[in-house]
This record gives structure tokens, sequence and C-alpha cells, in this order.
């Protein structure tokens, strides 16, 4: 299972519309490719169909919020709380993604992809928010991956489509050099 974590750094008291805008921008991305997505640290209440119906009345990205309703539905549309000790295990091993990963937690794509194609899960925590990711959740994540290979930063939006779009592609290859890919149409 690969999930793509929108970890909340702009406000965890208030909804803002940079909040609305970036949850109806991931949910196409994560339905497309097959991630789970998690928001963390949100200031929501209820289910996540709750969160999904409500996101959905206020957008028009992903034909109205559908595919952010169909992940919920399909119960891959996940709340959680900001981690006090760590995240919970069923997410799989947490992944920082950033520009300047730690050298000793260094993670590429490729060693990402090789190891989901296994069946290892993972977390990918993407920050929203001006700073980016907290230092604490550097610290809390076993891995950093940096997308791109290159150190180059990426507004949040863009990462939010890269990092999916990448490991998912990474693993197609690796998959039809196997013998087990599927025609996916891109």
């Amino acid at each position: 299972m690969l999930t793509m974590a929108l970890y909340n750094t702009y406000d965890p008291k208030r909804l803002h519309e940079a909040h609305l805008r970036a949850i109806a921008r991931a949910g196409p991305i994560a339905y497309a490719y097959g991630f789970h997505l998690a928001l963390v640290g949100f200031p929501f209440e209820g289910r996540p169909i709750d969160v999904a119906e409500e996101i959905s009345g206020h957008t028009t990205i992903g034909e109205g919020g559908r595919y952010l309703l169909e992940l919920a539905e399909g119960n891959r549309f996940h709340l959680l709380d900001f981690p006090r000790r760590g995240f919970p295990p069923q997410f799989g091993t947490p992944v920082a993604t950033t520009r300047k990963p730690g050298a000793e937690k260094e993670i590429t794509p490729l060693e990402l992809a090789e190891r989901a194609v296994r069946g290892e899960s993972f977390l990918l925590l993407i920050g929203l928010g001006r700073h980016g990711l907290p230092k604490e959740i550097f610290k809390l994540a076993r891995y950093h991956m940096d997308v791109t290979g290159r150190r180059v930063s990426l507004e949040t939006c863009t990462a939010i489509g890269a990092i999916p779009v990448r490991i998912s592609t990474l693993m197609e290859a690796l998959k039809w050099r196997t013998g087990k890919g599927t025609r996916r149409g891109y």
C-alpha cells in the first residue's frame, strides 16, 4: 500500500482555502495512480466519507470532488492526528519527501518502487505549508526521499503530482521487466 499524506503545517485549528485546494488536487492524483490519501493534522471532524463530501461540495477540481469521494468509499481516504510517537503502522514506513534528504536516511524513488513492488507499504509525507515538513517529522521518518533526484525544490501541488507519477511509473517499469506488468494506458 502506498499512501500520499498531506501534513498540515498551515493552521491546525482553522480550515483555510489552501487546505481545500490542496486536498481537492490530491484526490484525483491519488485515485489515478492507485495511492491512498491521508490528511495529517487537519481540523476536520467526522468520518472520512463525511469530510470527502464536505470538500467535494466546495470544489470543481476532480469532477467536483468525485475522485476524493471514490477514495473515501473505497476506504482509501484517511484522517490522521499529528503523530505523538509515530504514525499508525498499517500505513507502512514513513518517508519524508524533501529536496534535502539526510545522507543516512536517503531512499531513492527507484529503491522505494522496488520495495513497493515486493509488497512493502510506505507513507509518503508531503508538507503542506510555507516551510514544508517540521524538523521532528524528519527525525521520525525512517527515510527521506528527493523525488527529483536533483535536489530541486517543488511547489507543494507540483510535488503532489510528481511523487505518485514517478513512483507508479517506476513500479510499472519494474513489473514489465519481470513480466508482471499491466497495460494502464499511459
